[in-house]
């Protein structure tokens, strides 16, 4: 690989690194803004009293979702045992969030660099790759949320619309710092 070529990459990675960490946090913004609010305006009266219900059984037990589970299983793996409080789970699984953000994003941007195709839909079709890799495959495959065979289809709707607005908002930071450097 030539020195430009190698250049060109490093700089697109770390861009995408950028963008992944703002979208992160957009993403945040936006799943606490609007996401539930969408979410129950799209589920039908059943489907909204079952998950109502769903969510009474589980009063007793603190919320988890699936950041603060994977931060479970990772010092759990890496320390050989070690298991973390609700409190130290509620303050990890930002930090699984944003990291894999990150890296999803520094991802995004090396691949940007290579291929135009990469950024189709301003990075709409990459966030919904990732909404379709991670939230409906790998999440459940490691027992980190439900299958969405569980899950009434509208339900996914909030999470589809918040990775499209991930892979939007990655590629206009991305973009940014990529006409600036």
């Amino acid at each position: 690989m030539r020195r430009a070529q190698r250049r060109r990459l490093v700089r697109g990675t770390l861009a995408g690194i950028a963008g992944g960490l703002a979208a992160s946090w957009v993403m945040n913004v936006f799943m606490s803004s609007v996401g539930e609010r969408l979410t129950e305006s799209l589920l039908s009266d059943e489907d909204s009293l079952e998950q109502h219900l769903h969510q009474q059984e589980q009063t007793d037990e603190p919320k988890e979702d699936a950041t603060m589970k994977a931060a479970e299983g990772i010092v759990h793996g890496v320390t050989g045992g070690r298991h973390l409080s609700h409190e130290e789970r509620k303050e990890a699984g930002p930090v699984v969030h944003y990291t894999f953000g990150a890296l999803v994003g520094g991802v995004y941007g090396a691949l940007a660099e290579c291929s135009h195709w990469t950024s189709l839909g301003f990075g709409t079709a990459f966030g919904a790759l990732l909404f379709a890799s991670a939230d409906l495959v790998g999440v459940p495959a490691f027992g980190l949320a439900p299958s969405p065979a569980e899950q009434p289809i509208a339900a996914q709707a909030t999470p589809l619309a918040a990775h499209l607005v991930y892979g939007a908002t990655t590629d206009l930071v991305r973009r940014a710092i990529r006409a600036a450097a």
